[in-house]
């Protein structure tokens, strides 16, 4: 049988993977992470910073912008969206279109949030319920986007909002990336997130998962094609 190294075929596959590995080196690739908390320099920003210090050693440009502290309308399902099919929001006075556009060009999003009540932060869960809903009116945009999410607590209530926040990536096809815990970190105070050292290598290992998808993903890009995009079959539960 001959040997698959003096094969063409083996050689060309060879070549053009070194050619994509150097390519890596000058491919720019961003992530924007959301910071879903009143607080601008909070458990939550410190978290979403942790993850950030390792995605800029990876190479990977890292940028945090703050909803959490803006007045955000919440969605009525008018559906507008799907009528217009603009890639805006019907609600035009928030912070929501301007955002909507730097999402659909990063190539990874982080979502961070601190704990209400187990769940979400209300602006922020505003924020998410019509920024997705638009993704999914215009061909659903975040589709193989890497996604991640934070959730910042002072006891507990951490991996009910983690789940919550992983939900907007499940349901948009995204490619969800994982530490080596559940990614929650825990303080009260700003900056008590510091001293949960095992939460800050939680976010330290997130960051370098998300950038190795996003370096492999780009490094497959003409190797493997990705699956077509099918549409979407809405049934409805009745009684």
């Amino acid at each position: 049988m001959e040997n698959c190294f003096f094969s063409d075929p083996c050689f060309q596959l060879l070549g053009k993977g070194f050619i994509i590995v150097q390519q890596l080196y000058r491919i720019y690739m961003k992530v924007t992470a959301i910071n879903g908390s009143p607080n601008a320099a909070g458990n939550t920003a410190y978290a979403l910073n942790q993850a950030g210090l390792s995605l800029r050693e990876e190479g990977i440009d890292f940028e945090m912008i703050h909803v959490g502290n803006k007045p955000v309308h919440g969605c009525t399902g008018c559906c507008r969206c799907f009528e217009k099919r603009d890639g805006r929001c019907v609600f035009a006075d928030d912070i929501v279109n301007e955002v909507l556009p730097v999402l659909k060009a990063s190539d990874g999003i982080i979502l961070g949030s601190p704990v209400y009540y187990s769940g979400i932060a209300g602006a922020m869960k505003s924020f998410l319920d019509r920024t997705f809903f638009v993704s999914g009116a215009n061909g659903n945009y975040f589709r193989h986007k890497v996604g991640a999410s934070v959730a910042a607590v002072r006891r507990s209530g951490g991996t009910m909002t983690f789940n919550s926040l992983n939900m907007y990536l499940s349901i948009s096809e995204m490619l969800i990336a994982s530490s080596n815990y559940w990614n929650v970190i825990h303080g009260n105070e700003p900056a008590e997130a510091a001293e949960d050292i095992e939460g800050v290598q939680v976010m330290h290992v997130l960051g370098k998962n998300i950038a190795w998808m996003l370096k492999m993903k780009e490094a497959t890009r003409e190797l493997v094609a990705e699956p077509e995009a099918t549409g979407k079959i809405f049934t409805n539960f009745i009684r």
